[in-house]
């Protein structure tokens, strides 16, 4: 189900329509429409800004030629690119044009932004390939085209800079001394910095300097994480061209406990349906925190923000509501909606025995996968994807947190043949986690 699809989405919204965004209200009397950089904070939205003012006047007026980076560390965007894109479309719902900067360059060196390590260096040939996978998922998301949005590589700048050149003419525009106070590099003096990495902040600068000149980008936006390099930006466009660009940062989604969201046990949680199913998805927001479940809907859906402030008094199981509407809503968002009622209708299997549990994941195991007629329950749990490795498996049955068809199962040693699984079988690791294994 295309993804582009689920944009349009948007505007037939769960018990709610939006005829024109930011306009909807369900006040009665004169309407007073909501201007675009006002909702942006009232949703939590907004960080940090180099000059409000500026910002939000070119934001309201539509006037905003802005730019969000994004480098191809992976073959598929995650949770945390989501939450850009989602601010790129309602920026460009408000009139403003987008470009997104996949880091074909940049991917070359790594951010160390919130990194305790170095990245794994990546062959040119995969980073490629990650920019063509980025760049078939953002056309799906954001409206590319004469006068609309754009999609540009800073590959095209970066691969070919000749250093001597690059260094005598940027360089000097940057103190070292002040970046060594930057927040991206200050976490990483104790363990190291390699001066590969420490070269990032000057790449990422020099794309706003370059996106200026070529397209009157004037704004960058990024993650919060990002401000330092965004800074750089700014400072080096008015000290080569004389001339005022601005940055705003988006608001980090983070959990109740501090911690970044969009992970898992398994990894991060893709946009992929091939990496994460539009199920797996829809359970991930499912099972979000009570404290966290109006920030994300706030944050991440296009619910009118009277819905979403009714639904601050809701309490208990009208939380679960709230979490279901969450769901539905991302899962539209990103699948399309026939995923989405699919990925619900198997939840409601799985949790309340109310729907057809054929909507549930389902594994399907193959002649090969039995040894001498039987296969063990930590071959399942691997062949599942419900567990990484059989180690992994192994620790997971002996401290109890498998089950097959509800029965907890205690013993690595347990067997399976191919009989036992006709008609299905459901295999549970954890309280969220299932597969219906089949032959």
């Amino acid at each position: 189900m295309s993804v582009l699809r689920g944009y349009f989405d948007i505007f037939k919204l769960h018990r709610y329509t939006v005829k024109v965004f930011g306009t909807s209200r369900i006040r009665k009397g004169k309407q007073n429409p909501m201007k675009c950089y006002d909702e942006l904070k009232k949703r939590g939205l907004i960080a940090q800004v180099t000059d409000e003012e500026q910002v939000s006047r070119l934001v309201n007026e539509g006037k905003a030629v802005f730019y969000i980076g994004f480098d191809p560390t992976a073959d598929s965007l995650h949770v945390g690119h989501f939450m850009a894109l989602c601010l790129m479309k309602r920026l460009q719902m408000a009139g403003n044009k987008p470009i997104a900067l996949v880091g074909g360059g940049t991917g070359m060196i790594g951010d160390p932004s919130g990194r305790t390590d170095m990245r794994k260096m990546m062959t040119v040939e995969q980073i490629d390939h990650n920019c063509e996978c980025f760049r078939k998922q953002m056309s799906r998301f954001i409206e590319f085209g004469e006068g609309k949005a754009m999609m540009v590589n800073n590959a095209d700048w970066l691969r070919d800079l000749n250093y001597i050149e690059f260094i005598r003419d940027v360089g000097p525009c940057f103190s070292v001394n002040n970046m060594l106070r930057a927040e991206c590099y200050k976490q990483r003096m104790e363990k190291g910095l390699s001066f590969l990495e420490f070269n990032y902040m000057i790449m990422q600068s020099y794309d706003f300097y370059m996106l200026y000149q070529k397209y009157g980008c004037n704004m960058q936006f990024g993650g919060d994480d990002q401000w330092s390099n965004m800074l750089g930006g700014t400072e080096l466009i008015r000290r080569k061209l004389g001339k005022d660009a601005q940055a705003m940062t988006i608001t980090l989604l983070l959990n109740s406990e501090g911690k970044k969201m969009g992970k898992t046990v398994g990894g991060a949680v893709w946009l992929d349906p091939e990496k994460t199913t539009p199920f797996d998805f829809y359970q991930y927001w499912r099972n979000v925190g009570d404290t966290d479940v109006l920030k994300c809907l706030r944050m991440l859906t296009f619910l009118p923000l009277e819905q979403i402030d009714e639904m601050d008094k809701w309490e208990g199981s009208q939380l679960n509501e709230a979490k279901r509407i969450l769901a539905f809503e991302l899962t539209k968002l990103v699948h399309g909606e026939e995923e989405a009622k699919k990925a619900e209708e198997g939840s409601r299997a799985l949790f309340s025995g109310g729907a057809s549990s054929e909507n549930i994941p389902t594994c399907k195991l193959e002649d090969a996968d039995f040894k001498d007629g039987k296969i063990d329950i930590l071959t399942v749990l691997v062949k599942t994807g419900l567990c990484t490795t059989r180690s992994d498996a192994r620790r997971n049955v002996q401290q109890g947190g498998v089950s097959v068809d509800k029965q907890a199962v205690k013993d690595i040693e347990t067997a399976y043949t191919r009989e036992d699984f006709a008609g299905g079988k459901l295999v549970q690791r954890g309280k969220k986690n299932y597969v219906k294994v089949d032959v």
